[in-house]
C-alpha cells in the first residue's frame, strides 16, 4: 500500500512512519510513504501558499493552486488510483470500521491542513473524502494524517509479529479489549486474576469475552447500544453487571 501525505512539513510525516510498526511495515515492503510539500509547486517567488480569506477575519487560508498541483502529482506518480482523503475537523469521525476499508485501498492521498484551513474549491474539485481523529483542533493535519497511516499500516498483512493481534483490538468486534496481565503474577496486593492461570482455554476465552463486555459497558455504552449481542454474551453480560453491582454494596 502507498500513502502519499501533502504537508507544509513533509519531514515530519516522514519520520513518524519510520518508527514502530509501520516503519517495520516499510522495512518489508509491506507500504510505502511518500510525501509533498505544496511550496515546491508554488509559482512566486516566496513560494506562497497561503492568503487572507474573502470576507474577512482572522487567519489564513490555503490557497487551490499549490495544493492542487501537490495532489495532481502525488495522483501521477504511481499507476494505481488514489483516494484523497482531507484530515478535517469537519470530516466524519474516523472509527475502525472505516480504518478496516480504507485498507483495502492501493493507495491514498493524505491532505494536511493548516492554518483556517484549504479553499473550500480545493476541497470540492480534489477531494474524496474528509475525515476527523476527533471533536477537537490540532494546529494542523499531520498528526491526524500520523495516525490514520498507524492505524491502517498496523492492519497490511505481515505487519504485526502476531496476526491474531489486530483481531483481539479494542473496536475489532465493536467492543472494548479486555484487561491483560503479564509477571510478575503478584504485584504487592494485587494478584494476576487466577483463572488466567488455570490453563483452562475454554473458561479464559469465557472470562476474557464477559471482561470485553463489562468494560465496554462501563466505559462506552455507545459501543454496546450498537452490538448485536447472542443469548450466551448477553448472558455473560448479565453475570459481569451483577458481580459489579455485588461488590459495590
Amino acid at each position: 500500500m502507498r500513502f502519499d501525505i501533502v504537508s507544509v512539513f513533509p519531514d515530519f510525516v516522514v519520520q513518524a512512519a519510520r518508527v514502530g510498526v509501520v516503519g517495520r511495515a516499510q522495512e518489508r515492503g509491506l507500504l510505502a510513504v511518500h510525501a509533498w510539500n505544496p511550496r515546491e509547486f508554488a509559482t512566486d517567488n516566496y513560494r506562497t501558499i497561503d492568503g487572507r480569506p474573502f470576507g474577512g477575519g482572522p487567519g489564513m487560508v490555503m490557497l487551490v493552486e499549490p495544493l492542487r498541483r501537490a495532489i495532481q502529482a502525488a495522483k501521477a506518480a504511481a499507476a494505481v488510483p488514489a483516494r484523497v482523503v482531507y484530515l478535517s475537523p469537519q470530516g466524519a469521525r474516523l472509527t475502525q470500521r472505516r480504518v478496516e476499508a480504507l485498507a483495502a485501498e492501493a493507495r491514498l492521498v493524505l491532505l494536511c491542513g493548516r492554518y483556517e484551513g484549504v479553499d473550500e474549491r480545493l476541497v470540492q474539485g480534489e477531494v474524496d473524502e474528509e475525515l476527523s481523529i476527533g471533536d477537537y483542533v490540532l494546529s494542523g493535519g499531520e498528526l491526524a494524517a500520523a495516525v490514520l497511516v498507524d492505524a491502517i499500516g498496523r492492519l497490511r498483512e505481515g505487519a504485526l509479529g502476531n496476526a491474531e493481534s489486530a483481531a483481539q483490538d479494542s473496536f475489532a468486534d465493536g467492543l472494548l479489549d479486555c484487561p491483560h496481565y503479564s509477571r510478575p503474577e503478584r504485584d504487592g496486593g494485587d494478584a494476576v486474576p487466577a483463572i488466567l492461570l488455570s490453563g483452562d482455554h475454554a473458561a479464559i476465552r469465557r472470562w476474557r469475552l464477559k471482561q470485553k463486555l463489562g468494560r465496554t459497558w462501563l466505559r462506552r455504552p455507545d459501543l454496546l447500544a450498537r452490538c448485536d449481542l447472542d443469548p450466551g454474551a448477553r448472558a455473560l453480560l448479565d453475570e459481569f453487571r451483577r458481580e459489579w453491582l455485588a461488590a459495590r454494596i
